[in-house]
């Protein structure tokens, strides 16, 4: 799961067990090098047993002890930042069919050696040998369309379409100064309830993905909040210039479907330097001049090999220009290094769009414009 510290954005790994007790290893890795301490807590939420350590990005992992299957929290403290993730130790069992199906194979070996041993072949014996393996090749040929068993510590099985979330955006202070750290806040509750969400699925390594950009397009941010609280992500941020902002998390709830939350907040004071959001570049479109809700492939050649960022070979944001629409395409790169991104934009117009990807362990930052026609 991806975290964005102020420090820095961090992958927090956790490796998973196939019993318990046991250790739970635990590793931090960046994209760029970066030397930052991380205090770890791991907490049972079944029995309130903890296991405490610490790492460094990229060195060794920690080891946490993991006493029994369920619920846990791992709180993460980066300086004065501290992150929860929520998140369950799960051990794989067998299904009650395959006990079936090894049952009565041993049954028919048993049944067909002991015959052999006792030179007594009678019609019973082989009967009741051939029985058995036919209950075991019928559960063995039907094992595809059987039900894998849940894994011991899995939470219960909930239906699918759980009410979306509705989100709210707040910053600390309340008026952010250009230059100044601030706090973004979201706070998701329940569309049905009105209860916090704490339900997030990771996604793309991420509970959440937020796309902060200035309304002019000239100042872009793509980061991954901390889960400080249930229903609760916050970030801290800089920005160069004030003004109007967007912003749009991406969530996804278990079991469910994704989701885009968005809303807007202000800043003030006077610009800095000017800042851009990164390199301009020229893409190749195909269509060349894309319309309304076709598909269009937009291609990008990258300066050099490219690593994976997040799960994928690039990201690609794509923004109305007046903020209603935002698009977020994963890329593919071919043989030849381009890297291609296809997606369909719903209505004519200008978009602002950001392409990124890693390179040589730094991200790289492309913006360019697409005009879309009727």
């Amino acid at each position: 799961m991806t975290q964005t510290f102020a420090a820095g954005e961090v992958t927090l790994v956790v490796a998973g067990v196939s019993r318990v007790p046991a250790p739970l290893r635990v590793s931090a890795q960046a994209l760029r090098p970066t030397a930052l301490g991380l205090e770890l807590e791991l907490r049972s939420l079944t029995d309130g047993s903890q296991s405490t350590g610490s790492i460094r990005v990229g060195r060794d992992p920690a080891s946490l002890r993991a006493s029994h299957a369920g619920p846990y929290e791992l709180r993460v403290r980066a300086g004065d930042e501290v992150s929860v993730i929520p998140f369950r130790v799960l051990v794989p069992r067998s299904a009650s069919w395959t006990m079936v199906m090894d049952g009565a194979f041993l049954l028919a070996g048993v049944l067909v050696v002991g015959g052999v041993l006792t030179r007594r072949m009678s019609r019973i014996v082989v009967g009741s040998a051939s029985a058995a393996t036919a209950v075991a090749v019928v559960v063995m040929l039907l094992a595809p369309y059987l039900p894998a068993a849940q894994p011991e510590g899995a939470a219960p099985v909930a239906e699918l379409g759980r009410p979306y979330a509705q989100g709210r955006f707040s910053t600390l202070p309340a008026r952010p100064a250009t230059g100044a750290e601030f706090t973004l806040t979201l706070r998701l509750a329940d569309g049905a309830t009105g209860q916090p969400v704490d339900d997030l699925a990771i996604h793309h390594e991420a509970p959440a993905h937020l796309i902060v950009s200035s309304e002019d397009g000239a100042v872009f941010r793509h980061v991954h909040p901390l889960r400080t609280a249930p229903g609760v992500l916050t970030v801290r941020l800089r920005v160069p210039q004030p003004g109007r902002y967007l912003a749009y998390a991406e969530i996804e709830r278990q079991k469910s479907g994704g989701q885009l939350v968005s809303g807007a907040f202000e800043v003030s004071g006077a610009a800095e330097l000017a800042s851009s959001p990164g390199e301009t570049v020229v893409p190749y479109l195909t269509p060349t001049a894309p319309t309304a809700g076709s598909p269009v492939t937009i291609e990008i050649t990258p300066e050099g090999p490219i690593q994976t960022w997040l799960g994928m070979p690039g990201h690609l944001i794509v923004r109305s220009e007046d903020g209603v629409h935002l698009a977020h395409a994963h890329g593919t790169a071919a043989a030849d290094s381009v890297l291609s991104f296809t997606l369909t934009l719903p209505e004519p117009g200008r978009y602002l769009a950001w392409a990124q990807y890693a390179i040589g362990g730094r991200l790289v930052t492309r913006s360019f414009a697409v005009a879309v026609d009727r």
